[in-house]
């Protein structure tokens, strides 16, 4: 009989059960993290189960990294909070809330989806008593478990987080860095997979060919 692989040799088909896990373990991190260290009232923040998607389910993309969670969902919602408190037609001041959250996301290069549910939470809170400033110690303290609890949970699974790119074999067959850099500026897209993956992918795939 052939042994079985350990539990994290396996493939990750095998293991769907890791994004769940960690995404339930984030989120109950995050909330204890607002509810018992600030006591404050709401303790948690609906965008926070976006971003647990990302860090659990697909930890190697751009968008699930920890800058991206920690700078795209503050600074958004700091943005919607300013928006609402400056431009007095709500319709007017969300739209214009998750437009300069997503500027202000790709020029800081912390692009972060959940960010522009952030932003309409600012803009919403914005109305309600006390102009929702509170709501910034609960989202530091949600972001912070839900990071802290990300980078234990992945250490525990075997993943790098914040990710790193796999090693690669030497390029064969003439190909260069290079030339995915040119390729993809031709495309002109937002792709979600940093370069580094893409380059490391593509010797692995060339090498393994060669082995045929």
């Amino acid at each position: 009989m052939t042994a079985q692989p350990s539990l994290w040799r396996r493939p990750l088909a095998h293991r769907w059960w890791l994004g769940p896990l960690g995404a339930t373990l984030g989120i109950l991190t995050a909330a204890l993290a607002g509810r018992y260290g600030l006591a404050a009232t709401p303790w948690l923040l609906a965008p926070l189960g976006a971003s647990a998607v990302l860090v659990f389910a697909v930890p190697a993309s751009p968008l699930a990294q920890p800058w991206p969670v920690i700078g795209g969902n503050g600074l958004s919602l700091l943005i919607g909070l300013a928006v609402g408190h400056g431009v007095p037609v709500p319709v007017v001041a969300a739209a214009l809330a998750v437009g300069l959250a997503i500027a202000v996301m790709i020029v800081l290069g912390c692009l972060h989806p959940p960010g522009g549910a952030c932003a309409l939470v600012g803009v919403l809170a914005a109305a309600s008593p006390g102009g929702g400033w509170g709501l910034v110690p609960t989202l530091a303290a949600n972001v912070a478990g839900l990071c802290a609890a990300g980078w234990l949970y992945h250490r525990w699974s075997g993943h790098a987080w914040p990710h790193r790119a796999p090693a690669a074999p030497a390029p064969l067959r003439g190909y260069e860095r290079a030339h995915l850099d040119a390729v993809l500026a031709e495309w002109d897209e937002t792709l979600d997979v940093d370069p580094d993956d893409l380059d490391a992918l593509i010797r692995a795939v060339e090498a393994r060919s060669l082995q045929r």
